[in-house]
């Protein structure tokens, strides 16, 4: 089972992490100023992870595939790492799909 979880960064703003059930990150939030506003954006991972089109798959500069997930306005809720291949972003996506519904929400503050 996947895990949210929310944290602080050095500036003060609020970012979570969903981590996949052996611990890895699989997708990244920006930064929030508030606690709550960092909440409702694990509650649009969880609602917007579940729809294939919010999935952007995309490739770096140096051609490295990785992929954002947006929200139904199309604000950017969350992004992932860069893969290797545009398999295991794939595989990636489809963590977030299996994971976001039921995750955990932590604290790390």
């Amino acid at each position: 089972m996947g895990t949210f979880l929310i944290s602080k960064r050095k500036n003060d703003e609020f970012q979570f992490v969903l981590k996949a059930g052996n611990g890895q990150v699989i997708l990244a939030s920006e930064g929030y100023k508030t606690k709550a506003a960092c909440e409702n954006g694990i509650e649009s991972v969880r609602k917007n992870s579940q729809l294939v089109d919010r999935f952007d798959k995309l490739e770096s500069k140096n051609g490295k595939p990785y992929f954002n997930l947006k929200a139904s306005n199309g604000q950017i809720i969350g992004n992932s790492e860069m893969y290797e291949s545009a398999a295991a972003r794939d595989n990636g996506i489809e963590s977030v799909f299996k994971n976001a519904p039921e995750a955990e929400v932590k604290e790390e503050l």
